[in-house]
């Protein structure tokens, strides 16, 4: 596949998890200093990673939110749990993934992250 393809792919990927509204926002921020990073991101993790059928889009959420959290890259983290709407990821699979995140990354994350996602669903 060649990397226009990657990028199509890549593309359609990203609408379907992320929603149509958020992708065109991000592509009508996009300027030429971060054009490439942008193109870079779009083939690799959309058209690669997310795009491979070897997990679901709703285990490949749950990996994704447990990273976010556990790295506490909070806006990032605030994009994927609303995310979960598109990857069919529940509320049950989001506390389970952030007690798994309390256990092997630390309570504070853990902590951080639900009171993110109790923001982010109004729990």
């Amino acid at each position: 596949m060649n990397s226009t393809d990657k990028h199509q792919e890549g593309m359609q990927t990203r609408k379907s998890v992320l929603g149509e509204v958020h992708v065109a926002k991000a592509e009508a921020a996009k300027t030429s200093f971060d054009e490439g990073f942008q193109r870079f991101i779009t083939e690799s993790a959309w058209g690669t990673v997310w795009s491979s059928e070897h997990l679901t889009k709703r285990e490949r959420s749950m990996i994704t939110i447990a990273l976010l959290a556990g790295l506490g890259h909070e806006e990032e983290l605030i994009l994927h749990f609303k995310a979960t709407q598109q990857t069919g990821a529940s509320l049950e699979d989001i506390r389970e993934v952030l007690m798994h995140v309390a256990i092997y990354a630390g309570v504070p994350a853990a902590n951080t992250a639900f009171r993110i996602a109790k923001q982010v669903f109004n729990l």
